[in-house]
């Protein structure tokens, strides 16, 4: 197995220069640390775990994560895997600031330089697909913190991995549920959170570019914002459902599940329309319990919040980037029978 020592010998530097380039540690030029680091990669090196958790402990690493908001009950699992690998990380002496903000492009800069204030060395954050978000994240790396993506991701940006659902094949089965739960002329109704939101987007997307072979007799009749919110949701679906009594069939693409599920209840339509929606919770579980919901699709909110963490102390204790970009969840289908 390769050491630093040798590392050092072949690049001409340091063991200090190798360590901190290896570690993460301090400035090194840049030309420099691409040699090290080829040679390292060609050597095969795998750095001491013993001598990581040390390194781990000297840190003192301190990680952020930024998610939406506990009104979306999915959040509350995704923050019970934080809290899980939190008190995992807390023996390392890596401590984890959690902020929750709403789906809001200014709050959620702001949660990043409150971060940045507290010496964060890495983030998680599942971020808002706006051009201010990627120019920040790709400042950040450069600063040398690092950044992973989770729940949702961001095109064209340095973060260095994103975990969370395929939200493409996750609309495409929710399109495929659909049809195999329906016939005749179908009516579709689409509540989605916001279009800021690159999951939603795409989730629509899966849904809608499956769905267009059968475009002769499935139909989707609007797509309506409801931003997460309840409230927003019930108002929503509710003026929907009576500006197009044509609707036969809902797709929940985001959060807001119990309130649009409250319209569907209220207005005496729940063993009218066929419900797809995301993300095993209590309330969506007695709804599938009460038939007014048909299927959820599933997610694994707990790995959404722990995986993140579990590689930027990975990163920020070896130097590697990970291996794999991308860490899709399972997509995991929920009717009443498996519920």
């Amino acid at each position: 197995m390769a050491t630093i020592k040798e590392i050092a010998a072949l690049a001409g530097v340091s063991r200090g220069t190798v360590d901190r380039v290896l570690n993460n540690r301090g400035s090194v030029n840049p030309d420099t640390a691409e040699k090290i680091k080829e040679i390292a990669k060609a050597l095969d090196y795998k750095p001491n775990k013993a001598g990581l958790v040390l390194a781990a402990q000297k840190k003192k690493i301190k990680l952020g994560v930024i998610i939406f908001s506990a009104e979306n009950p999915f959040f509350s699992d995704v923050l019970y895997g934080i809290n899980e690998k939190t008190e995992e990380l807390s023996g390392y002496s890596c401590t984890v600031i959690v902020k929750q903000i709403h789906i809001n492009t200014d709050e959620q800069l702001k949660a990043i330089d409150e971060l940045i204030a507290a010496e964060v060395n890495g983030i998680a954050l599942a971020p808002c697909n706006d051009n201010r978000i990627r120019n920040r994240i790709n400042e950040l790396f450069e600063q040398g913190i690092p950044v992973v993506t989770l729940n949702t991701d961001i095109e064209n940006s340095k973060r260095i991995a994103y975990v969370g659902s395929n939200y493409t094949k996750s609309g495409a089965t929710a399109a495929g549920l659909l049809r195999l739960m329906t016939s005749g002329k179908v009516y579709i109704g689409i509540l989605t959170g916001s279009a800021d939101i690159l999951c939603h987007t795409e989730r629509i997307a899966g849904f809608s570019n499956t769905l267009q072979p059968y475009s002769d007799n499935i139909h989707i009749v609007s797509i309506t914002e409801t931003h997460d919110d309840e409230i927003e949701s019930y108002e929503k679906t509710t003026k929907l459902l009576k500006e197009h009594p044509e609707i036969n069939a809902l797709y929940f693409a985001a959060g807001g599940v119990y309130g649009g599920c409250r319209a569907v209840s209220s207005l005496g339509l729940g063993h009218n329309i066929k419900i797809i929606a995301y993300d095993k919770a209590d309330t969506t579980e007695q709804f599938l319990k009460d038939e007014i919901l048909s299927a959820v699709i599933c997610q694994q909110p707990r790995t959404q919040g722990k995986k993140p963490l579990d590689i930027l102390f990975t990163y920020l204790t070896t130097g590697e980037m990970p291996e794999n970009e991308y860490h899709y969840t399972a997509v995991d289908i929920r009717i009443l029978e498996n519920i």
